[in-house]
């Protein structure tokens, strides 16, 4: 039980560090992914396919 905590609190923190890290990187162009609950849960459980969709929806929406 344990060990299952630990190891969605380390995917939290890895998908944290994504979007800060991609927001961080492609600032210039002015793309920004806000860092919220929605965008966090959909990278920690899809992981870099869900940051792709995320950015694929940025343009679609913008």
């Amino acid at each position: 039980m344990l060990k299952k905590i630990g190891n969605l609190l380390r995917k939290i923190v890895v998908a944290f560090l994504f979007l800060y890290g991609l927001n961080y990187l492609v600032s210039s162009l002015h793309v920004y992914i806000p860092i919220n609950f929605f965008t966090v849960g959909i990278t920690t459980f899809l992981g870099l396919p869900g940051l792709a969709s995320l950015i694929i929806l940025f343009f679609i929406v913008k």
